[in-house]
């Protein structure tokens, strides 16, 4: 009798479909760790392409972005509807939609395919965009694939596949497996729920040990050791707080309010000319791109990496450039993140502001500028500070870089009373609930 009650308390565990949900969750972090590595490696080429495309002729951009921005918002509208823009937006309407259908549109291979392709291929003509956002998308697809292949019969389980795919897709793209569980959280599903808690735990460290085991335990902007100790360098919190919170509130407003439509002669352009409203912005994005000296097309990984570990200097307008430089990009309708970009300006806006706080380490201002402008962007303080002390493998900073994160975060919501990613959700779920069916 005993034994009998025992085996029907370990059925459970030997359940033939409960191990096969989760060899396919091992297996498709893995395989989202695998992707983001080939995406990062990706990206560097394209980067590398562009450098030598414009080598000694950097007027070749007006004719080279411009082309590239057309082809890419081309291809997109052509063969990938629902792949522009930065994935996230995707990843979590995706997340509360019910129908299958719909799901499988924003979540297929294909655009999944086409997202990382189409990005690569920004990246290469100078458009000012990261991979880490589209990652997330891939990721998100990739689990959503495998739970199809494996027939899930409930919601919540597909759900936390898409969950777990997202997150692994942060982790990987910036090795950051903290981060990814952070963002799946306070991002993706503004919450921890018990039943998808471990697939998304089990995710990110699978696809934390791939990346470590084949790209070795790197830090994504290096090392820094800066510090800031408790005394009148804490004014640097405050005023990078201030300063990040409205620089990144402003650059969300901006892009809400493009999702809607642009006004006057430029969204009558947009509408009827998309391709030749792409070759504008194209053109701007190569005037940018001059003046800057070449420092704005990319993700501004290398630009960042340079400041945080103190082998760089910025222009003193890069951050104003980089920020229009990324929406420009953005308004383009090609595909492609602001992650990278976002940290980047606001490791130059660090960089500027160190001057006005003399007390204050220089390197410790940077990461400050870091993680304000980026906690005003996205409107998630908690991810902001992980990522940024993750990135940097800088644990002494927590403190002042959480507190510069929540102060930008109530700055940024003064002006953006929505967050970004969820209000772009809201309207890609709008747009394609009004698509016609078929």
């Amino acid at each position: 009798m005993r034994q009998r009650r025992r085996l029907r308390r370990m059925a459970p565990l030997l359940s033939r479909r409960l191990w096969l949900g989760r060899a396919v969750t091992w297996g498709g972090a893995v395989a989202v760790s695998l992707a983001a590595l080939l995406f990062a490696r990706g990206a560097d080429a394209a980067q590398a392409a562009l450098l030598w495309l414009l080598h000694g002729r950097p007027l070749a951009a007006l004719a080279l972005t411009p082309a590239g921005l057309a082809l890419s918002v081309w291809l997109t509208r052509r063969f990938f509807p629902g792949a522009q823009g930065s994935g996230i937006p995707q990843t979590i309407a995706a997340l509360h939609m019910t129908d299958r259908r719909a799901i499988d549109a924003v979540l297929s291979l294909r655009i999944a395919v086409g997202k990382a392709i189409l990005t690569l291929l920004g990246l290469a003509c100078g458009a000012s965009i990261g991979r880490e956002g589209p990652t997330v998308q891939v990721g998100a697809a990739a689990m959503h694939a495998l739970g199809r292949a494996l027939r899930l019969p409930r919601h919540d389980m597909r759900r936390g596949l898409v969950l777990a795919g997202g997150a692994a897709g942060v982790a990987a793209a910036f090795n950051t497996p903290l981060a990814g569980i952070v963002f799946a959280i306070e991002e993706l599903s503004h919450s921890f729920e018990a039943r998808t808690s471990g697939t998304v735990l089990t995710a990110v460290i699978l696809a934390g040990i791939t990346t470590l085991a084949l790209a070795g335990n790197y830090t994504y902007f290096g090392a820094t050791p800066a510090e800031l100790d408790f005394g009148a360098g804490w004014a640097a919190v405050a005023l990078c707080g201030v300063a990040g919170g409205l620089a990144g509130g402003v650059f969300s407003a901006a892009l809400i309010a493009a999702a809607r439509g642009l006004p006057g002669r430029a969204g009558r352009l947009l509408m009827r000319h998309p391709i030749g409203f792409a070759v504008l912005c194209g053109v701007v994005l190569a005037g940018i791109g001059l003046l800057s000296g070449g420092s704005t097309y990319g993700t501004g990984y290398a630009q960042a990496r340079g400041v945080v570990e103190g082998t760089a200097s910025l222009p003193p307008l890069y951050p104003v450039l980089k920020l229009l430089a990324t929406v420009v990009s953005y308004l383009s309708g090609m595909p492609g993140g602001i992650f990278a970009p976002s940290l980047s300006i606001g490791a130059g806006l660090g960089e500027w502001l160190a001057h006005l706080v003399p007390r204050a380490p220089a390197g410790a201002v940077v990461l400050l500028g870091m993680v304000a402008y980026f906690a005003g962007a996205v409107q998630a303080p908690i991810t902001a500070t992980v990522i940024v002390m993750e990135m940097t493998d800088n644990q002494r900073m927590t403190i002042p870089l959480l507190a510069a994160a929540m102060l930008a975060f109530g700055v940024s919501r003064l002006i953006c009373p929505r967050p970004l990613y969820g209000a772009l959700a809201l309207r890609f779920q709008a747009a394609l609930e009004r698509r016609p069916a078929g």
